[in-house]
């Protein structure tokens, strides 16, 4: 009996999965228990019970240099062995070089991948008005660094949401708690494949 309960704690969790991402990932403007994050866990739950541990490493507003900075702390603090990187539209609305996102990403992928993580890549798009050269650019990263590194690639996150007025925030910018389920649905067969 004593030896059950000291070998518990090492088997409750199979696998940490860590998501690092920005407000899309973060809950912005919706309960955190409507989010897409909170969904997934609740969807491993119910498919394996008690196996996986979802944390959400994503704040509002991030952007590749602010997560890259703070990736060692979290990659040692949650020894994930999947991490899912939800990140560059913050770069990308703020015009910053997509060839110093695409490094930042490229760095996110291969501290991860260091520490033994597997990684999944969440691309994303930027809209029209930043021009087509830019746009392109922007959306290629994602492309080129999956194959680079030969990480698995969710083309475009928010399909099915972006520029759909029922999914979205007033702002237009952020999903509403209606299409926290459409992310989960994205998102969930790459994660489960990663299992």
């Amino acid at each position: 009996m004593i030896i059950a309960l000291s070998l518990s704690p090492l088997t409750v969790f199979a696998k940490t999965i860590m998501i690092l991402g920005d407000s899309v990932s973060a809950s912005f403007g919706i309960n955190p228990d409507q989010a897409w994050v909170n969904l997934l866990q609740q969807r491993l739950n119910q498919q394996y019970p008690k196996q996986h541990r979802v944390v959400n490493a994503s704040v509002s507003g991030e952007t590749t240099s602010g997560a890259l900075a703070r990736l060692p702390k979290l990659l040692q603090t949650h020894k994930p062995d999947i991490v899912v990187i939800e990140l560059g539209g913050n770069d990308g609305l703020r015009g910053q070089p997509p060839q110093m996102i695409q490094k930042n990403l490229e760095n996110l992928v291969k501290l991860s991948q260091k520490a033994d993580a597997k990684v999944i890549l969440f691309g994303m798009k930027i809209p029209p008005n930043y021009g087509t050269a830019y746009s392109t650019a922007f959306e290629n990263n994602y492309k080129i660094i999956s194959q680079k590194y030969n990480i698995k690639l969710l083309p475009f996150f928010m399909q099915g949401i972006a520029g759909n007025k029922n999914f979205m925030q007033q702002d237009l910018i952020h999903p509403n708690a209606q299409a926290q389920k459409i992310l989960l649905d994205n998102a969930y067969p790459y994660i489960k494949s990663a299992l």
